[in-house]
């Protein structure tokens, strides 16, 4: 990511002395990060009674290389800092004073001058599956104990996805399947799947639940099935280093349990210096004695290999877990699958 134009070197010289009335705050304009924004700022009121009666804050939808690009996978045209680089800019030249993401989404290594300060309560990270009309009835049996959630998918099923990591496990676990690219809104592939382009997709619950849409998830595949993508499920918001008083503020609102899961999963993430080019899967428990157990998960596209790990470990040694998973992934690993 390039953000060494003249004005993003002065925005990151210059020392901000305490926000000002009302608070911009970035965000993508899809209707999902539109929630996710209105969520983060009802949190903030919540904690700050002053601000619930003044317009103390300004939407600032801002439109990424991500969003406007929807025929090829991200892998193909710069991969998940597409969703971000826009907001970084904005963020950068002062034109906003808060972001707010799909973590998920926020690349691991984030331009000088910004930082990572805050994560929201995690939301049901697991993915879903999302049948059309050549899948009617099959729900049932799929959900049953012990049977597959992906016993709900016809022979030879047409999927539609847009991630490699989704593609990876379920052409590792049904081979018979086929995948096409899907790009869109979370509306856009359900209308997708509606009209009998595709016969199923899948997609985080977590967004389901958010645009109360989770009646159309025909299976919840658990995180023991289908390991999903590192930080699925948690809203992150992004801020200047040196803007003080907005972490101070953040600070009453940061969930400490998705802070913890999250440092673990972004450090695996960044130990194998993951892109959208690579399946790869994260995903952290925080358990009742402090510890972590991470899983993580790398593959190839085509399901013709699948690597999968668990580590646990202390909470206080969070990164430290992630790199070390990381680190035993790559080290195990096939040259070609970080090619």
């Amino acid at each position: 990511m390039d953000l060494a134009h003249p004005h993003h070197a002065r925005a990151r010289a210059t020392r901000h002395h305490g926000p000002t009335l009302p608070l911009k705050v970035g965000t993508r304009g899809s209707p999902l990060a539109l929630y996710q924004t209105r969520h983060f700022l009802d949190l903030i009121r919540s904690v700050c009674p002053i601000l619930r009666d003044v317009e103390a804050f300004e939407e600032h939808e801002i439109s990424t290389a991500g969003d406007r690009i929807q025929d090829r996978r991200l892998a193909e045209i710069g991969g998940k800092g597409l969703f971000a680089k826009e907001i970084h800019e904005a963020l950068l030249d002062g034109r906003v004073d808060f972001a707010v993401h799909s973590l998920k989404d926020l690349e691991t290594e984030l331009p000088p001058g910004i930082v990572l300060a805050c994560t929201l309560r995690r939301e049901d990270p697991r993915d879903a599956i999302v049948l059309g009309t050549a899948c009617e009835g099959t729900a049932e049996a799929a959900c049953q104990a012990g049977a597959s959630p992906f016993s709900a998918l016809p022979f030879g099923a047409l999927i539609g996805t847009a991630s490699v990591r989704r593609q990876a496990q379920l052409l590792y676990a049904r081979p018979d399947l086929r995948c096409e690219v899907i790009r869109g809104n979370v509306q856009t592939r359900l209308s997708r799947v509606g009209t009998g382009e595709f016969d199923a997709s899948l997609l985080a619950i977590a967004g389901l639940k958010r645009l109360e849409l989770d009646h159309r998830a025909g299976v919840v595949i658990s995180e023991d099935v289908m390991v999903p993508a590192a930080c699925q499920g948690i809203i992150g918001v992004t801020v200047r280093a040196d803007d003080v008083e907005l972490h101070e503020l953040l600070s009453a609102i940061c969930d400490t349990e998705s802070r913890a899961v999250s440092l673990a999963e972004r450090a695996f993430l960044g130990a194998l210096d993951g892109s959208c080019r690579t399946p790869i899967g994260g995903h952290a428990r925080l358990l009742p004695e402090g510890e972590i157990r991470l899983t993580g998960l790398v593959a190839r596209a085509d399901g013709s290999f699948l690597l999968r790990r668990t580590l646990t470990g202390h909470a206080t040694d969070a990164v430290a877990l992630g790199q070390a998973l990381g680190e035993e992934l790559l080290a195990d690993s096939p040259a070609d699958i970080f090619g």
